[in-house]
């Protein structure tokens, strides 16, 4: 059975090998019926699952409460290859999308250099992500590049219903909704891939889920399908695990390690939307409020450092002696759970491995504890220990849940212990305009190096394009680079254009 990897790397790194980029020679360095709880599938799959049937329940109340499957939409021009909440939200989608637009500088500058030339023309990709404001811009940017896109969510309630029907309207095969159920979430996979007469030759994954499902179900299909490109610190360990086992049978770019990601993504995507993930479900005050966060990698490092700012007492837990020390020099007190978990006002877990909040320290906590996720996959904090006969669970608002126990005492749980910024706010469009540019590169670059450049391995990225990445995305600031005269490249033995870090140099 396939395991979980710890969030943002703290520990060892995988294997790095060289691989070309276009034509340069730059080193680069899950769902049948309902599944058992306990099977493969659901072992495989609990970062986007692991519903205990209250998915239904985050639905506001005013919504339609027919489940999508039930019900027969088609958009203004008769297509019906979609399953969706109401398609009528399309015109609110719509302009969210256009909002996101705004922040998403690379992707639109992508789609203008994308007009005399179409590098995805021919490419089928199937996708597994959050569906937000921010992957509708990707999508479409996928589609101006020549791709043709059927895609589902990776995460059960961080669908925006709205923006999942404007991309229905505007001709993409949709298959999501914010609240679906465990079943509804591999239907919703299966709509995407099981289509006669399609046949996807790209993935885009975001936690794993759809290339398991393929695996599991359609394996043939990965004799079309030419590569794999996977965002998540999940997803990239199950990868290297089929790797390892001889049993990856096409190439897989690891988008999750590049610099564009880690150091973007996780660290100034979570130092912002913390924050906001709290204030919304919870309206706390975080000044003098006494914190622990689990785990100090890039995810970690974000959480402490907004929650200081914003006067809270930080605590820290980690396992690898070297971010430890880094949490120590920083300011923060590394500690063990166990020696705070009665004081502390907030629990947050950001680590990727399971049961790191188990049912011993939520006995422990003090009344009116919060306890949330900030890491990929859900199974750090072990819910499934609190439904029991003895404890009482009490709705709040969407995505908030008081627990409580016999003698009154109770914690406030947040999203069912799923990742909080997504499910119960939004994330910098921005930062995701930097991760999703990425996205778009890495399948251009699959989709068209010639047969035999990439084996059936797992690949990083290459230097020069986390370079290009983010040179796309320094004009938004009115930045201007120094330039390298002839004189200092050839002392530092640099190209003047780039790469301008070898690739183990650590930012």
């Amino acid at each position: 059975m396939l395991s979980k990897k710890k969030d943002d790397d703290s520990g060892g790194e995988p294997s790095r090998r060289k691989i070309q980029f276009a034509d340069q020679k730059q080193e680069f360095n899950k769902r049948p019926t309902k599944i058992g709880r306990r099977s493969l599938s659901r072992s495989i799959s609990q970062s986007s699952t692991d519903s205990y049937g209250s998915a239904a329940s985050y639905t506001d109340s005013s919504d339609d409460e027919t489940s999508p499957r039930d019900k027969q939409q088609k958009n203004s021009k008769g297509n019906g290859d979609f399953c969706i909440k109401n398609i009528k939200q399309a015109d609110f989608g719509r302009r969210e999308i256009e909002i996101a637009e705004q922040e998403m500088p690379a992707l639109m500058a992508l789609r203008k250099r994308a007009q005399g030339e179409k590098p995805l023309a021919g490419a089928k990709v199937v996708g597994c992500t959050h569906i937000t404001a921010q992957t509708a811009v990707l999508m479409e940017t996928l589609t101006a590049l020549g791709a043709q896109c059927r895609w589902a969510a990776c995460n059960i309630y961080s669908t925006q219903n709205e923006v999942a029907a404007a991309l229905a309207e505007g001709g993409f095969s949709v298959f999501a909704w914010k609240g679906e159920s465990e079943d509804d979430f591999w239907w919703c996979i299966d709509r995407c891939v099981n289509l006669e007469g399609w046949q996807p030759n790209m993935i885009l994954d975001d936690g794993g889920d759809l290339t398991h499902w393929i695996y599991k179900k359609y394996p043939n299909m990965f004799k079309k399908i030419k590569g794999i490109v996977e965002e998540s610190v999940t997803g990239v360990h199950r990868l290297y695990q089929l790797s390892k086992a001889g049993k990856l049978c096409v190439p897989a770019m690891n988008v999750n390690d590049s610099v564009t990601k880690q150091k973007f993504d996780n660290l100034y995507c979570c130092r912002e939307s913390i924050l906001d993930g709290l204030k919304r479900t919870t309206d706390v005050m975080f000044g003098g409020k006494q914190v622990v966060v689990c785990g100090y990698g890039e995810v970690g490092k974000g959480c402490c450092a907004a929650l200081k700012a914003m006067g809270s007492i930080v605590y820290v837990t980690e396992i690898d002696p070297i971010c430890a020390l880094q949490a120590c020099m920083d300011g923060f007190r590394l500690v063990k759970l166990n020696e705070v978990i009665r004081q502390v006002d907030i629990v947050i877990t950001c680590t990727g491995n399971k049961n790191v909040v188990v049912r011993e320290y939520l006995d422990r906590m003090k009344n009116g504890c919060i306890v949330c996720n900030m890491g990929h996959s859900n199974t750090e904090i072990d819910v499934a220990s609190l439904r029991t006969p003895e404890l009482t669970w009490e709705r709040v608002r969407s995505q908030v849940d008081h627990v409580i126990w016999p003698d009154g005492k109770r914690i406030v749980l947040l999203a069912e212990g799923r990742l909080l910024n997504l499910s119960c706010s939004t994330v910098p469009t921005f930062v995701l305009s930097i991760t999703a540019t990425t996205q778009a590169l890495a399948l251009i670059e699959l989709y068209n190096a010639p047969e035999g450049r990439y084996k059936q391995d797992v690949y990083l990225l290459p230097k020069k394009m986390d370079e290009y990445v983010a040179s796309l995305h320094l004009p938004t600031f009115d930045a201007h680079l120094t330039e390298l005269s002839d004189e200092q490249a050839k002392y530092l033995g640099l190209n003047k254009n780039g790469p301008f870090k070898p690739n183990y140099y650590r930012y």
